[in-house]
């Protein structure tokens, strides 16, 4: 069996069928609605080097990203448990939302029926080794965003994985470039798509309808009491010098000078896009690799890990800078200044809230005695001195000075519900407590939109710009210190502390199997960003 598909022509349920030989028959007659799994174009779209010689296998990369796995994911899989854990009453409602761009292939079918997506039924389906899993199972595959239209494209229509697809008569495939028409009819017959030039699919806009999310926040009883902007990466784009130079493609699929698209008759193309999809997810690579039998990962390890340091590059070269200012002794104290840089064309770190950047500042006198520490990551993931992963119901504030050890410069979103308290709920959610996360170049913290706005101290922070951010620290020392050896380190974890730890009160297969891999695996759960020292 070369693969499975589902394709629709008439009524009925989607029928899953196999494909022998390039060519695929249909059990019954159905309608509207065609997708492939990704074994189907991985066939044709690996092996590719570029011009030096190098990798450009858009199969091979796509099958190691985060984009393939975003039904596997196990924090996914433990947040959505939880939400259905204390909102049972919305439970088919929470299923439905948070398949739309993690199960966007069976979503859209189940749609086309009249129906919702499902969850957990795919996952157990899946377990059992069951076909109909399948398409639940393959993520944002290939033929889910290579079928998607421009129609409304940067409309909040678009927004809440509300993109379009379909209906066809004859299922299109949208790439960059001009298809001839000898290769069109190859893949039309080999696949049952057929090939259709259009720039949209490089457009920032293409993304934004999955990462521009607002959520409805429940009450007790499971009705919605407001809209609450869980992830908004394109309006922080919007917002941004970067909405006039780079699209999110630019930076999270660069392109090769030139390769070709196919292993199969292909020529070779200009500035193809690597199907790469760098982001900040370097952790969970690696758990998907090391736990890979528990969650149904079949990609090869090395792709894994492949996708695993080439996000770990794209973090430590492209996201942000530590800039140490100065070093002053004034008076019985030094004052040291550090500055943030965020290189990157949205707030960092952006989208799903569990995600936080902070400083490790160190400094020890001449003879290498340790005066003043803020922000060690202990072995458990958590932060020496942070509020919030010592007490739920606490956090760190935004701070311009920082003169107590016990105080850490963290950059992160906080939200709370309606009674003011602090949650890692996403549907109890509705407002930010704190939200300092760096602002992209030239955004105007003073002109933002509601849903990017920047929230508690940092809004007073003359020093917090578009861009960057700058921090003092007053380290006390004693008369006979003249001077002192300062490093600085710039840390990101994409899951926190309390946001992995919070599942602990849930049980659950999904929370329960979570926390055991964070637990195991915490203290590397870090990645370092930039550095400094004198």
């Amino acid at each position: 069996m070369a693969g499975r598909r589902v394709r629709r022509m008439g009524s009925g349920l989607a029928m899953v069928v196999a494909m022998f030989s390039g060519s695929w028959a249909l059990a019954q007659p159905v309608d509207h609605v065609t997708f492939a799994s990704s074994d189907q174009c991985i066939a044709c779209h690996s092996n590719l080097t570029d011009a030096e010689g190098g990798p450009v296998s858009i199969g091979h990369a796509w099958r190691g990203s985060m984009m393939a796995h975003s039904a596997r994911d196990p924090y996914w899989q433990a947040s959505v448990r939880r939400e259905v854990i204390d909102h049972p009453e919305a439970q088919a409602k929470i299923e439905d939302t948070c398949s739309t761009c993690h199960m966007p292939m069976a979503r859209v079918l189940s749609k086309a029926d009249g129906g919702l997506g499902k969850v957990f039924e795919h996952l157990e389906a899946a377990a059992r080794g069951e076909e109909s899993a399948t398409l639940a199972l393959d993520g944002v595959s290939c033929t889910t965003c290579h079928q998607i239209q421009a129609d409304n494209f940067g409309m909040e229509s678009s927004f809440d994985g509300n993109f379009v697809i379909g209906p066809w008569s004859e299922p299109r495939i949208f790439g960059p470039f001009e298809v001839e028409n000898g290769l069109r009819r190859v893949m039309q017959s080999a696949t049952g798509f057929s090939p259709d030039s259009s720039s949209h699919i490089q457009e920032s806009e293409l993304c934004a309808t999955c990462h521009t999310l607002f959520i409805s926040s429940l009450d007790e009883t499971g009705q919605e009491v407001s809209k609450f902007p869980e992830q908004v990466p394109y309006l922080e784009w919007q917002h941004s010098v970067f909405a006039e130079t780079r699209s999110c493609q630019a930076c999270h699929m660069p392109e090769a000078a030139a390769a070709p698209i196919s292993s199969v008759l292909g020529e070779s193309r200009e500035n193809v896009s690597q199907h790469v999809f760098r982001g900040g997810n370097e952790f969970m690579l690696r758990l998907l690799d090391k736990y890979r039998n528990e969650l149904l990962v079949t990609a090869p390890s090395a792709d894994l890990q492949r996708a695993a340091a080439a996000t770990r590059d794209h973090l430590q070269t492209s996201t942000a800078e530590l800039g140490l200012l100065s070093v002053v002794r004034e008076n019985d104290r030094f004052e040291i200044d550090l500055e943030v840089k965020n290189l990157a064309g949205h707030k960092l770190p952006t989208a799903y809230p569990s995600r936080r950047m902070w400083i490790h500042l160190q400094v020890h006198d001449e003879n290498g005695r340790l005066l003043f520490e803020s922000g060690a990551m202990r072995p458990d993931g958590s932060i020496e001195g942070n509020d919030n992963d010592a007490d739920p119901g606490r956090f760190e504030p935004h701070y311009q000075v920082i003169d107590d050890p016990g105080q850490v410069q963290i950059y992160e979103p906080i939200i709370a519900d309606r009674s003011g308290k602090i949650t890692t709920g996403l549907l109890r959610a509705v407002k930010y407590a704190k939200d300092n996360r760096v602002l992209p170049m030239g955004f105007d913290k003073g002109s933002a939109v509601e849903a990017t706005m920047v929230h508690g101290k940092a809004r007073v922070d003359a020093d917090f710009v578009g861009g960057s951010d700058t921090i003092r620290y007053f380290v006390p020392a004693e008369t006979n210190v003249r001077r002192v050896n300062v490093r600085a380190r710039l840390m990101f974890q994409s899951i926190g502390f309390r946001w992995a730890h919070n599942l602990s009160a849930y049980t659950a297969r999904e929370t329960e199997r979570f926390v055991g891999y964070f637990r195991e695996n915490a203290s590397t759960s870090a990645t370092v960003l930039a550095e400094v020292s004198n």
